[in-house]
C-alpha cells in the first residue's frame, strides 16, 4: 500500500485575472499574460474580451465575445476565486470598455493595470475610436498602473512624442491628469539602448528602467507580457517601484531568452518560461 501525503496548512495563491483578447498563435494577449503570470509565480485566471485569428505574420479577424458573457467570466472568477491585481489587455469597443470599469467598482480591485492595446504588432488595429475616449473617461480613474508604448501614450496625450527627452513630460502628465502611475515604454525608439519611465504617482518619484536593445524579431507579446509581470508582482505584495522592477527584468529575461527560437514566419514570441529551462538543462 502507498503512503498518503498528510497536508496540514493551506496556503493561499497570489492571484491575477487577466481581461484581454486571445492569440490564437500564442505569442500575446490571454496566452501570453496566463504564461507569464504562471511563470512568477501566481495563479492566473482569465476573462477573453475577443477571439483572434492570429498567428506570427499578424492579425487575420477579430470576433468580440458578447457582453453576457464576457461579464459572466469575470463575474465566475471575482464571486469565487477573487483577484489580489487585475491585468488588461485588449479591450476593443466602448460597450467592452464601460462594462469593465463597472465591474471593477462593483468589486472594488485596487490593483487594476491597464495595458492600453490599441494596435498589434503587425499594425493591425484592435480597439473602436469611441472606446478610446470611453477609457480616459471612465476606466483610467479606476487603474492603479498605466503601461503604454509611444503609439498608444500619443493618441492618450493628443500629440507627437519626439523623443526620450519627452518620456518625462508625458509620463507625469497622463499620471497627473488621471491619477495613476505610469510606465512609458520605450521599445518603439531606436538606439542600443532603451530606456522605459516609470513614474510613481503614489510617492511623485520617476525611476528610469535601462536595458539594452536586443537583436531579434521575437518581440510579439512584449507588451503583454510586462504588464502581466507588474500585476503578478503587485499581487505578490510589492509595492509600485520595485514591482515595476521586477517586470522590467521578466521581460528583458524573457525577450533575450526568446531571441534563441525560430518560430513562425513573422515575429515571434519571448520566451515565458526561460527561468524553468534555465533550471532543467
Amino acid at each position: 500500500m502507498g503512503c498518503k501525503i498528510l497536508i496540514t496548512m493551506k496556503k493561499k495563491y497570489n492571484r491575477v485575472l487577466t481581461i484581454a483578447g486571445s492569440d490564437s498563435g500564442g505569442g500575446a494577449g490571454i496566452q501570453a499574460d496566463i504564461k507569464t503570470i504562471s511563470a512568477m509565480g501566481c495563479y492566473a485566471a482569465s476573462a477573453i474580451t475577443a477571439i483572434t485569428v492570429q498567428n506570427t505574420i499578424g492579425v487575420q479577424a477579430v470576433h468580440p465575445i458578447p457582453l453576457n458573457i464576457l461579464e459572466g467570466q469575470i463575474d465566475a472568477v471575482l464571486s469565487d476565486i477573487g483577484a489580489d491585481a487585475i491585468k488588461i489587455g485588449m479591450l476593443q469597443s466602448a460597450e467592452v470598455v464601460n462594462l469593465v470599469a463597472n465591474i471593477i467598482k462593483k468589486y472594488q480591485i485596487k490593483n487594476v493595470i491597464l495595458d492600453p492595446v490599441m494596435v498589434s504588432t503587425s499594425g493591425h488595429r484592435l480597439i473602436e475610436e469611441n472606446a478610446i475616449d470611453v477609457i480616459k473617461e471612465c476606466l483610467l480613474p479606476l487603474t492603479r498602473v498605466l503601461t503604454p508604448n509611444i503609439p498608444e501614450a500619443e493618441i492618450l496625450v493628443g500629440r507627437k512624442i519626439v523623443g526620450e527627452c519627452d518620456f518625462f513630460v508625458v509620463a507625469k502628465e497622463l499620471s497627473t491628469y488621471y491619477g495613476v502611475s505610469v510606465l512609458l515604454k520605450a521599445g518603439h525608439l531606436s538606439g542600443n539602448t532603451l530606456t522605459d519611465y516609470f513614474y510613481n504617482v503614489e510617492n511623485d518619484s520617476l525611476t528610469l528602467l535601462p536595458s539594452m536593445r536586443v537583436n531579434t524579431k521575437n518581440t510579439h507579446g512584449t507588451g503583454c507580457t510586462l504588464s502581466s509581470a507588474f500585476a503578478a508582482a503587485l499581487a505578490k505584495g510589492n509595492d509600485l517601484t520595485y514591482a515595476a522592477k521586477l517586470a522590467k527584468k521578466y521581460i528583458e529575461q524573457a525577450i533575450i531568452a526568446g531571441a534563441e527560437y525560430e518560430i513562425g514566419h513573422g515575429h515571434g514570441p519571448v520566451n515565458h518560461f526561460f527561468e524553468f529551462e534555465k533550471n532543467n538543462r
